[in-house]
């Protein structure tokens, strides 16, 4: 495999060359790179997409959306500004990465989005999060329908409870209400 990896801030750049460091550990011609991208900014999927195919060649296989945003707020505390700091990351980020990657995209080619069980369920003070999930998934099934044509596959994974840092800011009686209906031994996923 031959994986771009994408960082957004500094405090991310060990984790990430980590990362690529254990890729290209494995001692079967895999290969990492490690790209800074802020998924906020429009420009940032071109970027990435320019790295990745300076890197490796014209040709992409998958393109995994895991980029996301979390925080919780009541209605009255929310704000305009904080429905586009959400959108433009778990929404417009992954439009913008598969409209970039689908000119590179060899058929049969894999979009993976992550979504969340919160698409699907309603918690309080997460309605902005949850619309966020929604709004991706409903993306999913429309670009499945789009680039099924071409023989690509776009799907979307919507975990439950992960121990990341991410979970550490959902409230703890939602991370237990989740856990009681985990299938799976009613435990935490891990990355």
């Amino acid at each position: 495999m031959k994986v771009t990896i994408i960082y957004t801030s500094p405090n991310s750049e060990t984790k990430a060359r980590q990362v690529a460091s254990q890729v290209s550990a494995l001692s079967n011609g895999s290969q990492a790179i490690v790209v800074q991208a802020d998924l906020k900014e429009i420009e940032a999927p071109e970027k990435i997409v320019a790295a990745t195919v300076e890197a490796f060649g014209d040709k992409i296989d998958i393109l995994v959306n895991n980029a996301g945003v979390l925080f919780g707020k009541t209605i009255l505390e929310t704000a305009a500004d904080d429905y586009a700091a959400i959108f433009d990351v778990n929404v417009r980020a992954p439009l913008l990465m598969t409209k970039a990657v689908v000119p590179h995209l060899r058929a049969p080619g894999r979009i993976v989005n992550l979504s969340s069980v919160g698409a699907r369920s309603g918690f309080e003070d997460m309605a902005l999060y949850s619309a966020s999930k929604a709004a991706l998934e409903g993306m999913t099934r429309g670009l499945a329908a789009e680039l099924g044509h071409h023989g690509h596959t776009v799907n979307c994974v919507a975990p439950g409870p992960v121990k990341s840092e991410m979970l550490d800011g959902v409230p703890k009686d939602i991370v237990e209400m989740q856990l009681k209906t985990t299938a799976v031994e009613h435990r935490y996923g891990t990355v």
